[in-house]
Formats: C-alpha cells, sequence, structure tokens
C-alpha cells in the first residue's frame, strides 16, 4: 500500500510491478494497520473505520468519546479533535490533553472466516489503550502504567495476533492479553513470569568489529509473533556505508528461562524463520509461498517505527532475506511519490 497526501492511496504488486488505483478514494484517511483485506483508519474528523480496499465496504467503529474506563476519560473537542484526562479525584486540576489523527497508532486484526474483528489503538506516548470487538458500541480500557505489574508497564510496541494482544513493555518484558473475555474489562493477564527482561546478548569483540566496520548504527527494536505464537524481538541497524541500508537480528527467549532452578540466562539469536516470512508492518509470520511471491526466511518492512515513532523517521520499502544478509529492492516504486506505505496480505 503506497500513501500519499494528494490521491490517497495506490496498491503495488511487487510480482509484477504495476501500480493499481483502488475502486474507492480513500484520500483524507490516515492508515493505521491492516489484517488481510482491511484497513484500520482515521480520517481528519477523529473517526476510526474498518476499510476494503478492494471494494466500497466500511464498518464504521464507535466514536473516540465512547471510551469506558477506570482511570481516563474521553470527550470531543470542536469536529478534529478530542481530548482525554486522568480522573483524579485527589488533583481537580489535572491535564486536558489534546489529540488529532496524527497522534493515533493502532492495531486490526479481523477473522477472515466470520468476519469478527478486533481493533486495538492508542495516543502515541500516553499510558492507556482503548480496544473493542465486534458488536461492541464503545472502547475499553487497557492501562498500561497504573496497576500495571512493574515489569510491564510502558509500551514500545505492540502486535495484535487474533485476540491476543502482544505489548513489549518498557523493561523489556513481554506482556500477554487475552482480549476474549467477556467480564467487564473485556481482557485477562495470560503472561508468562519470567525474572530477566529480552535484553539483548552481549556481542562479542569479533561481533563488535564487524559492525564497526560495517558502520552499522542501532536504529530500532520492537517485537514479532510466530505462527506458533513465539514472540521474537528484531533489532534493526542502519548501514551507513551499504547499499543494502538496513541489517534485522532476530532473538527468542531460551526455553530454559522459566525453569526455577536457571539462575541467569540470554536470548538466543534466531538465524532462519525456515519456511515463514515476517511481516514487519503487521509484526507476525506467514507461511512462505512462491506463488504468491512471498518468500522464504524473509523479513518484509517499510519503516520500524509503526507504534512508537522515532526522532528521525525512515521509510525504507525492501525485503531483508536472513541467510544471505541481502535486501531486495522495488526500484520501480522509485517513479512515484508517497509518504507512506505498508506491507498487506489480501485474502
Amino acid at each position: 500500500m503506497l500513501i500519499a497526501e494528494e490521491y490517497g492511496c495506490r496498491i503495488y504488486n511487487p510480482e509484477d510491478g504495476r501500480v493499481y488505483e483502488p475502486k474507492s478514494d480513500f484520500s483524507g484517511y490516515r492508515f493505521l494497520g491492516s489484517s488481510g483485506k482491511w484497513f484500520l483508519v482515521v480520517d481528519s474528523r477523529m473517526k476510526l473505520y474498518i476499510i476494503d480496499v478492494f471494494s466500497e465496504k466500511r464498518i464504521d467503529l464507535p466514536p473516540l468519546e465512547s471510551f469506558k474506563g477506570s482511570h481516563f476519560k474521553i470527550w470531543r473537542e470542536g469536529e478534529e479533535n478530542v481530548k482525554h484526562m486522568l480522573m483524579d479525584d485527589e488533583d481537580p486540576f489535572c491535564d486536558e490533553i489534546p489529540h488529532a489523527a496524527e497522534d493515533l497508532r493502532g492495531r486490526l486484526w479481523v477473522d477472515d472466516k466470520n468476519g469478527n474483528y478486533v481493533v486495538v489503538w492508542q495516543f502515541e506516548m500516553y499510558p492507556f489503550l482503548g480496544f473493542c470487538r465486534t458488536g461492541d458500541d464503545h472502547y475499553r480500557e487497557i492501562p498500561t502504567e497504573l496497576e500495571v505489574q512493574r515489569e510491564l508497564r510502558g509500551l514500545n510496541d505492540m502486535v495484535l495476533k487474533g485476540y491476543n494482544l502482544y505489548v513489549y513493555a518498557t523493561r523489556e518484558f513481554i506482556r500477554h492479553l487475552d482480549l476474549s473475555g467477556q467480564d467487564e474489562d473485556g481482557f485477562k493477564d495470560v503472561s508468562e513470569k519470567h525474572r530477566l527482561p529480552m535484553w539483548m546478548p552481549s556481542m562479542t569483540m569479533k561481533e563488535r568489529e564487524r559492525m564497526k566496520q560495517k558502520r552499522s548504527i542501532p536504529s530500532n527494536k520492537g517485537i514479532a509473533v510466530t505462527r506458533a505464537g513465539q514472540v521474537l524481538v528484531v533489532f534493526t541497524y542502519d548501514l551507513g556505508t551499504s547499499e543494502s541500508h538496513r541489517m534485522f537480528h532476530l532473538y527468542k527467549r531460551d526455553p530454559k528461562d522459566l525453569d526455577p532452578k536457571t539462575l541467569d540466562t540470554q536470548l538466543l539469536e534466531v538465524h532462519s524463520l525456515g519456511d515463514e516470512a515476517l511481516f514487519y508492518d503487521l509484526g507476525i509470520t506467514v507461511p512462505a509461498d512462491h506463488t504468491l511471491g512471498i518468500e522464504p526466511n524473509s523479513i518484509y518492512f517499510t519503516r520500524d517505527d509503526r507504534i512508537c515513532h522515532n526522532k528521525l523517521s525512515c521509510l525504507d520499502i525492501g525485503v531483508f532475506n536472513l541467510a544471505t544478509k541481502t535486501v531486495k529492492r522495488f526500484h520501480g516504486l522509485s517513479n512515484f511519490n508517497f509518504n507512506d506505505a505498508q506491507w498487506f496480505l489480501p485474502s
């Protein structure tokens, strides 16, 4: 998906190198996330929708001001803004924080079989999430700081896979929430109990020298979830002198980490995804499929700060091969003017 302010969006198929124009005019939308052919979008009036980019189907989502929580409240301020504030009985002068469409981040999952969906969104850098499911007329609150276990507080990245939400917490633990619940909160914390964060292992002197020679600069770290439900930490490096520009390293927990007898463990590097491909915009792996052009053991990327933006954000479209450590480019895209892009997988 190629996105530009002046013409909305275009759909690029890397297999035939052609760019297609959607049936509907999607100018005025910001594209937050996708699931299959469906995209979570927000318009300039701060209204959320789920749209089918191959037809004129659109699902209107509850207004942001329908948000119900025990810690925060949201209300509309004019046509294009909403505000939120902490509900604190002890402080009647809590700040009212305004938000525009540019502040929203989001994830979407749609069930291919029955069309049921889950939507999760956040005002970037603020300590709560909102979510809804099919049939809801309001959003529920998920605190990311208040009343959350210390190790699991904060949010650096998040991945939505089915009804499972994985949050990469500030202290680099993984918070795993089940959003399928029918109780008042609508979610349940099912996080594994780990003693140590998901810290990157220390490099050897040889590895440090090799990274120095390549002028590798760490640019971001996030998470991805495999088809089997295993959480991976994704480290991204910028290569200042290389035409490849990007380098990726993947890590997973050592299974011994859950053994109470284990005193110390380090993450294990994942050198191969096997017959799967990682779509970093979605945060998930999918089966490789040569008929669809999905290459095995590869990482499809555009930008690595989809949820929490870096100060110097760089749009960079390519496919990184884990085995050869090379990047495949799509030079035909240089003929198009766009300011954002996302890989997606039409159902």
